[in-house]
């Protein structure tokens, strides 16, 4: 039973971990944003202070005039109110906002609120003047003989009757009282990307100069606290070779952070599925910051500030800005880092520490479900060839099993002759595990090198904007939420909804079946303690997966009903017993009665 106590000890780990990880991760989180609300106010003087000396704090972090918000108000109100230009794409629609060209009205066309094909389309950017407020805007900072430039309550001149399509571009302009020409040319893709190209004339009797800035700015965090396996906040890869930061919205509530200057890169902010980015020029240095403002209306800023850029007397200069402001579809980020060069852009999807595995798993998801059109099929076709990688471990392991059962009665004798030494019974064991040659942690180490196997495709799952609202069949209608059956309810015979801690569908109960079936391959632990771990691991893993999401349920499902085929399959070739239906009989028999 040595072999099967390290299997328990394996198993207890892992129980561990996903335990820890997915039940104690959230009480510190909301703890830390109610300390960091609750200390807001006597911290605003000093962030005030630090945002005043910040190297970027040129950038204009005040909000655009008449941005004042009425709780009241509607948003088409709101967007009613300005002089706008209709974006139409084949994933996009809204409009941008001619007071400061700023983008503030953008819906995703592709993507639904819920799994009801009939509710409404995402929205990802709403007007300043709404209570939850997400924009991105471009201007400049004056410099020397620049006069008025171009900032957040610019009024844009537009071609009458204008739309931005894929196909056709839109050219704003704007004329100071120092004699600066600007031309600002807007086009968009298929998908999420906009290029903003200013063209800048300087038609005065003066050298002038300017500094090109960017902001995202939005006025609420996500309702839904953010957990450990997702990165919801400020986000960036700032400089071409640089690596990836990531901050909470806790943190820069807490103050201002202030970035190194960097040539090339992007920065933003990431929510779950969608995101807002800017990728400023790629050969001009920046400087950004990721903020939290108290000044009137409370907002999160993400910003960066270009070097100045002097432009003589009767010449002109031009500055290119990328913003992306879409669904985080994996295809579409890969393939925008790759044509346009920006660097290391996949990273806007939070694939986790296990990158390496997380990312490949993906692929080989999609091109199953490429394959047979359903991402619950897809899962299940993953979880095959994912036993096939690890069948030889998997052969070791099971093969240990087999040989241990197969000395099994030698052990029992050796048990019964050292009852008093238990060094001397160590030691014999030890012996007898060398003279069969059976190596008793072998069974250890499968289970270990699976788990982060596990976690990639929680991430999967759990994070991709592919697996949202993706169908299995049946009741499963959105593989990335649990399931929604309860047997409290009677798996919706009855009217009521089930409270969330005693949640447990339909996919869980089998799931916990399966597991409990698996670990009946093998004969109950004599050691009570081990008998314990042994009868109970199925029952706090099926109500531990009851919340989590369908796909990764179905998954665990489907990988124990294979291990079981698996294990006695190798179990039958090394001729030792398929004990399952004599330990499930053992379980309801009853035990005699104990001699005094």
């Amino acid at each position: 039973m040595q072999n099967n106590r390290n299997y328990f000890i394996a198993i207890a780990l892992s129980v561990v971990i996903v335990l820890a990880w997915q039940f104690f991760y959230m009480n510190p989180r909301i703890e830390a944003q109610r300390q960091a609300q609750e200390a807001q106010i006597a911290q605003q003087q000093a962030q005030t202070e630090q945002q005043a000396t910040s190297p970027a704090a040129t950038v204009d972090g005040s909000l655009p005039a008449g941005a004042a918000v009425n709780p009241e108000a509607s948003r088409d109100a709101a967007v009613a109110t300005t002089a706008r230009i209709a974006i139409e794409t084949q994933d996009l629609e809204g409009s941008i906002n001619l007071t400061g060209a700023r983008f503030d009205d953008l819906k995703l066309r592709q993507y639904r609120e819920t799994a009801d094909p009939t509710s409404p389309i995402v929205t990802l950017f709403n007007p300043a003047e709404t209570r939850d407020a997400y924009f991105a805007e471009l201007g400049f900072i004056a410099g020397e003989n620049a006069g008025s430039v171009p900032g957040p309550n610019t009024v844009w001149t537009a071609p009458e009757g204008a739309t931005l399509t894929e196909a056709t571009p839109v050219t704003l302009t704007y004329t100071n009282e120092a004699g600066l020409t600007f031309s600002r040319t807007i086009s968009v893709d298929e998908h999420y990307m906009f290029t903003v190209e200013d063209q800048i004339a300087n038609n005065g009797a003066a050298s002038a100069s300017l500094a090109p800035y960017g902001r995202v700015t939005r006025y609420n965090k996500p309702s839904t606290p953010s957990i450990f396996v997702l990165h919801e906040g400020f986000l960036g890869v700032l400089g071409a070779e640089g690596s990836l930061v990531e901050h909470d919205y806790s943190d820069v509530e807490e103050a201002a952070i202030t970035n190194a200057k960097a040539t090339g890169g992007w920065l933003g902010i990431t929510d779950k599925y969608w995101a807002a980015s800017l990728i400023p020029q790629q050969t001009l240095p920046y400087e950004s910051r990721f903020s939290y403002f108290t000044d009137g209306q409370a907002r999160f800023q993400a910003d960066y500030k270009n070097d100045a850029v002097s432009i003589p007397a009767g010449q002109s200069t031009s500055v290119k800005t990328l913003l992306f402001a879409g669904a985080k579809q994996v295809p579409v980020i890969d393939s925008y880092q790759e044509s346009l060069g920006i660097p290391k852009f996949d990273l806007m999807i939070d694939w986790g520490w296990f990158y390496f595995i997380t990312k490949p798993m993906f692929h080989l998801m999609d091109y199953f479900f490429h394959l047979v059109g359903n991402f619950g099929v897809a899962i299940l076709l993953t979880t095959i060839v994912v036993k096939l990688l690890f069948f030889p471990l998997a052969n070791k392991q099971y093969a240990s099993m087999a040989n241990m059962k197969r000395v099994q009665p030698k052990l029992e004798e050796l048990k019964t002759k050292y009852a008093d030494d238990r060094m001397g019974l160590q030691q014999a064991m030890m012996a007898l595990y060398k003279e069969e040659k059976i190596n008793p942690v072998a069974g250890c180490w499968p289970v270990l090198l699976q788990i982060p196997v596990f976690f990639a495709l929680y991430k999967v799952i759990y994070v991709t904007i592919e697996m949202r609202h993706a169908p299995f069949f049946g009741w499963i209608q959105d593989l990335s939420a649990p399931d929604p059956t309860s047997f409290i309810n009677l798996f919706g015979l009855l009217p009521f909804e089930s409270p969330t801690f005693l949640h447990l569908g339909v996919w869980p109960i089998i799931m916990g079946v399966t597991m409990w079936l698996q670990m009946r391959m093998n004969p109950t632990p004599p050691d009570p303690t081990q008998a314990m771990l042994f009868n109970w691991m199925p029952v706090i893993f099926t109500f531990m997966l009851g919340t989590f999401p369908a796909g990764l349920v179905i998954y665990w499902a489907w990988n124990n009903t294979l291990s079981i085929l698996q294990q006695a399959l190798i179990m039958k070739r090394h001729g030792v017993e398929i004990e399952l239906f004599k330990n499930i009989g053992n379980m309801f028999r009853r035990k005699p009665a104990q001699t005094k």
